[in-house]
């Protein structure tokens, strides 16, 4: 099979009214909240949601939708449940419109910030994956992630579809991750020191933790009650737990803070810590943060935030700066590149 584009077989795609503002496909998938998905053709992104392979494109008011139901699959337009998959994995119940205008009235800042980065919202995503994806965002950067999570779904990941030559696959199991090589088969695709925090997690979840339904029910669990069970996990720091919080387990007030958040508040907000020492990201230093976020934008900081992020991604001076600067960084006290970065993927 090939990638599909919306003027090749129309029959097979389905749409979703959304219009623009609402969702900006190439401000979303591309700004490393998930770690999965490639423009395959121009403003069409190819990736797997909900253990099926997608393409995606928009047109002013519309998102439209097709989707691969395996090499032996059956061809047809999406059905209204695997619509319904995409809806929630874009949170399209949520008025950004709404919450923009609310932003903008309380933060000057945000409002001037939003004219040029209408769209941006926070996926819904499945949690093991956005656990482990995130694992590895430790110290790293978008282009990285990117190859590591694509090298873990090759390597332990059930096979879905070949497109043009591309082979998709699914996120790997719990167990899958939790085996006894798993480790060292990791450290050879690349993930280093992340290994062992891939596979640890993993084992920890599956053998002290009830599996799966662990993860699930922090959904149900207060935001800080979440986080605090989030870190006992290796590998897991307070932002990665904030990422994780606030892009799979329905907690809009999480705030992730990585050095490039710390200097959006400084520059832009003129915050600083109430302890004078604190240079740099810190459990204690970021839940500061957060709070002080989550005073100015209210329930829905975690996205508020994620829009001034992608603006300060797309600036020229970052997409441009070098990486030793970025490795240099990354040595500083309790800072962690991760999650949302300044380097783009090329």
């Amino acid at each position: 099979m090939r990638h599909r584009t919306l003027t090749f077989c129309p029959a097979l795609w389905a749409s979703i009214p959304c219009p623009r503002a609402e969702l900006r496909l190439d401000l979303v998938l591309a700004s490393g909240q998930s770690f999965r998905w490639r423009e395959q053709s121009p403003a069409h992104w190819s990736g797997v949601l909900a253990g099926q392979v997608w393409t995606l494109t928009q047109t002013e008011e519309q998102l439209h939708c097709t989707v691969y139901r395996g090499d032996d699959g059956w061809l047809s337009r999406p059905t209204l449940e695997e619509l319904e998959a995409v809806r929630k994995y874009f949170q399209l119940d949520v008025s950004l419109a709404q919450l923009y205008g609310h932003w903008g009235a309380v933060d000057s800042h945000f409002q001037e910030v939003a004219r040029k980065f209408q769209g941006v919202r926070v996926l819904c995503q499945d949690p093991i994956e956005c656990l482990f994806s995130f694992i590895c965002s430790s110290n790293n950067n978008i282009a990285r992630i990117t190859g590591m999570v694509e090298r873990l779904c090759q390597a332990l990941g059930p096979r879905l579809v070949q497109l043009d030559g591309v082979t998709y696959h699914g996120f790997p199991s719990l167990q899958a991750l939790a085996g006894p090589e798993v480790e060292a088969r990791l450290r050879k695709l690349g993930l280093g020191y992340r290994a062992h925090y891939v596979s640890a997690s993993a084992r920890a979840i599956l053998e002290e933790r009830g599996g799966p339904a662990w993860l699930q029910q922090l959904r149900e669990a207060p935001y800080e009650e979440a986080h605090r069970a989030l870190c006992t996990l290796p590998g897991v720091g307070a932002k990665v737990a904030d990422c994780i919080c606030l892009m799979a387990l329905d907690k809009p007030q999480a705030v992730p803070v990585d050095v490039h958040v710390w200097q959006i508040a400084q520059r832009d907000y003129s915050w600083h810590p109430s302890t004078s020492w604190a240079k740099g990201p810190s459990p204690q230093a970021n839940k500061e943060l957060g709070n002080f976020f989550r005073c100015l934008w209210g329930p829905y900081a975690g996205w508020a935030q994620a829009v001034l992020f992608c603006a300060d991604l797309h600036q020229p001076c970052h997409a441009q700066e070098p990486p030793a600067k970025l490795r240099k960084r990354s040595k500083e006290p309790g800072m962690q590149v991760g999650a949302w970065t300044k380097k783009l993927p090329k």
